[in-house]
């Protein structure tokens, strides 16, 4: 709209794959994150970049859910998903809710709102602990179900990395997420889990 009215727009809008020198570095600040889960985000939260560490904790999710494009919140939430493994399913709902609810404020994206419709009608595991409060939300823990360890909990915490001065739509709409163990116990069943991949390729 801005072109045809005459103006330039004040970024430009390109697909990832184009932007050779910020996938990269993507992919570096990824790979580097490993053994611990990454991965980068759009504003749509579909996986557009993955460090691939850890498999075995994906094992059990529907097929569908993994098969591109891949999109993170449906993917953790979703009763066929990782949903039902996660211990407090209940806050991490409602902090998920409480983000895009956010979104949805600052923008009305009609794909965020129907995202936001499908995952808010998900069940909550009757065995989830129960705080729905977005603020309980400190880590991502993951059961032992169906896992090949006896886990008790495996608590993550993640953080968030985002461009801080993108010169492009497709960087400024870009979030890195990474997962990382939050005690030593976690630390030692992930580097087992490494070990164990091969045999399980």
């Amino acid at each position: 709209m801005l072109l045809a009215a005459g103006f330039a727009p004040a970024f430009k809008e390109r697909s990832l794959a184009a932007l050779e020198g910020a996938r990269t570095a993507i992919d570096r600040v990824l790979q580097a994150h490993k053994p611990y889960p990454a991965f980068a985000v759009d504003r749509h939260w579909i996986c557009v970049l993955s460090n691939s560490a850890l498999p075995q904790l994906y094992e059990g999710c529907a097929a569908e859910l993994m098969r591109p494009p891949v999109n993170a919140v449906r993917l953790i939430l979703h009763p066929a998903g990782m949903g039902p493994r996660i211990v407090n399913f209940a806050a991490w709902r409602a902090h998920t809710l409480s983000v895009l609810r956010q979104q949805i404020e600052t923008r009305a994206d009609p794909v965020i709102q129907g995202l936001f419709a499908e995952v808010a009608a998900y069940p909550v595991p009757a065995d989830s602990e129960t705080s729905d409060s977005p603020e309980a939300a400190q880590h991502l823990g993951d059961p032992a179900s169906g896992l090949p360890h006896a886990w008790a909990r495996c608590p993550f915490l993640n953080t968030v990395t985002v461009f801080g001065t993108p010169n492009d739509v497709t960087l400024a709409e870009l979030a890195l997420e990474m997962l990382f163990p939050a005690d030593d116990q976690t630390i030692e069943i992930a580097n087992n889990m490494v070990r164990e991949q091969p045999a399980i390729v």
